[in-house]
């Protein structure tokens, strides 16, 4: 029986998509055993206020152009079709039973670890698929640290958030750098979070 193929599941609204993500997916593709990050684009986080989302196809678009120069970074849209509020529980089951030739392992910071009780059936997350947890400079030590599916990963501190992004667009300053130029594009012709 073949391998299956392990696959990093990069959940975000990504709005927008910018050079830190592409860093840690970056990251995690090349220096752990995953075989491929797959960035799962989500219509609505639970934990985040959806009147602030850009529309779910443009920021889609976004992590396609961001994404597609890269060889192992992938791109979902497998939660625009769930129930919504979407929860990672219901999209793990979804992706295990679409594509059962592969294992699915969450990808997070820190600081969702540290929140990770609260999310809907996190003991059955824990016990049947690995967590790879980057650091973030907000991270509070949590009593999941060393769980046996946990991998602490060493991966760069990235300071860029998209709310930083969203809000230096709205008063006119130049966030190019901190975007892939084709999504900066994307968004100036677009004229989004003007």
């Amino acid at each position: 029986m073949a391998r299956k193929k392990k696959i990093g599941l990069y959940f975000g609204t990504f709005n927008p998509i910018h050079i830190g993500h592409l860093i840690i997916a970056n990251h995690m593709a090349n220096y752990t055993n995953l075989d491929e990050v797959w960035f799962v684009v989500s219509p609505h986080n639970p934990f985040k206020k959806k009147k602030n989302l850009l529309d779910d196809y443009a920021r889609l678009e976004m992590v396609h152009r961001a994404a597609k120069d890269y060889d192992n970074l992938r791109v979902s849209d497998i939660e625009f079709s769930l129930t919504q509020p979407s929860y990672t529980v219901n999209t793990l089951a979804c992706l295990s039973e679409k594509y059962p030739e592969n294992n699915f392992s969450l990808i997070m910071g820190g600081d969702n670890l540290s929140t990770l009780h609260k999310w809907r059936n996190y003991e059955y997350i824990l016990k049947n698929h690995e967590l790879y947890v980057y650091p973030r400079l907000a991270t509070m030590p949590g009593s999941l640290d060393n769980h046996p599916s946990i991998n602490l990963v060493g991966a760069p501190i990235i300071q860029i958030s998209s709310s930083f992004i969203r809000n230096a667009i709205k008063e006119k300053k130049d966030a190019r750098a901190m975007l892939p130029a084709n999504v900066w594009t994307y968004i100036d012709e677009m004229n989004y979070y003007s």
